[in-house]
């Protein structure tokens, strides 16, 4: 049987935009509902150690995502396992629709659904995630100190990943299916002159090759884009760039969006193109894609949506008295 829940302010997404917002928005006494949605504790729950979350010298991903849930959970915000499928934000109070059949209505919204890096989509690349697959050089790159990893892609994120990765790795591979990259001229600069960077022109990644006992990568198997010769190139990482997916599906169409989903917010603010609505994390940001960064933007929109309601019950308190 489908129910109605009405909360103050609906937060939809539980990473550490989602948590920490939960977090401020108890506080302030505005009793929220977070719906977890279909990955709970979002990106960092297929991280494995986590060495740059202030005040853990390492961190399992999972582990601080359980202790994120646990602190929103303590201070008095209602978490629901729940997927938001629709939500309409054409008129206040916005709602929301779940796969559960609950139907969510709120006088303010939080969006941190965050985003999700694009993968080749490879059976080899999905077995070796954590392993020695992964989409964030600044989260494990430390990780391959003197080894050799290899990046794939040709846009700014593969040549901001790659060089990066120099910091650490003895060598650094670079793949890329065309013959010229699409990153900007002064990153292919700096990429070109670095003793350490190789790039192999023409090629797409096949698959991810490794060993089973214990579980990690020895290698990429490349093959050339106009002769289909099979190359292995040797590596203990392989780092996808192909870039990252906002998951802005729910409000594409209602929200002002930009840089190919990412969800749109005033300056110095998480407030969106709609009155009451914030967005926080990755799903706006296509910059940083930090899980601190998410954090603070989860604290902000809190703030805003706090400040957006007491402005609103202002507003209505002061057109009744009007009308008496």
């Amino acid at each position: 049987m489908s129910t109605t829940r009405h909360t103050k302010v609906l937060i939809i997404g539980s990473g550490p935009a989602g948590y920490t917002a939960a977090v401020y928005a108890s506080r302030a006494m505005l009793n929220p509902i977070l719906v977890q949605g279909i990955q709970p504790g979002g990106q960092l729950t297929i991280t494995t150690e986590v060495e740059n979350w202030p005040g853990d010298a390492m961190v399992q991903g999972p582990d601080l995502m359980v202790r994120m849930e646990a602190h929103a959970k303590e201070v008095g915000t209602e978490i629901i396992g729940d997927h938001i499928n629709s939500i309409d934000l054409s008129k206040r109070p916005f709602t929301a629709l779940g796969d559960s059949g609950t139907t969510y209505t709120a006088d303010a919204v939080v969006l941190a659904t965050g985003a999700q890096a694009k993968w080749l989509g490879l059976p080899s690349e999905e077995k070796f995630k954590g392993f020695g697959v992964s989409a964030c050089a600044t989260c494990d790159g430390f990780f391959y100190r003197n080894k050799e990893v290899v990046v794939i892609g040709g846009g700014n994120t593969a040549v901001e990943e790659a060089l990066f990765l120099t910091n650490f790795a003895s060598k650094v591979t670079l793949i890329h299916r065309r013959d010229s990259l699409r990153a900007e001229k002064i990153l292919q600069d700096r990429l070109f002159k670095n003793p350490k960077v190789a790039i192999l022109w023409d090629h797409s990644v096949d698959a991810v090759l490794g060993d089973e006992n214990p579980l990690g990568v020895t290698g990429v198997q490349a093959r050339h884009a106009t002769t289909g010769e099979s190359t292995t190139v040797p590596c203990d990482g392989f780092f996808v760039a192909i870039g990252h997916a906002p998951a802005s599906e729910l409000v594409k169409d209602q929200l002002e969006t930009h840089m190919g989903g990412y969800v749109v917010t005033k300056p110095d603010s998480t407030a969106t193109s709609i009155p009451g609505v914030f967005a926080a994390g990755d799903l706006t940001d296509h910059i940083y894609r930090q899980a601190v960064t998410s954090a603070g933007m989860g604290c902000m929109a809190a703030l805003e949506a706090e400040k957006f309601l007491a402005e609103q019950e202002e507003t209505e308190s002061t057109a009744l008295s009007a009308a008496e």
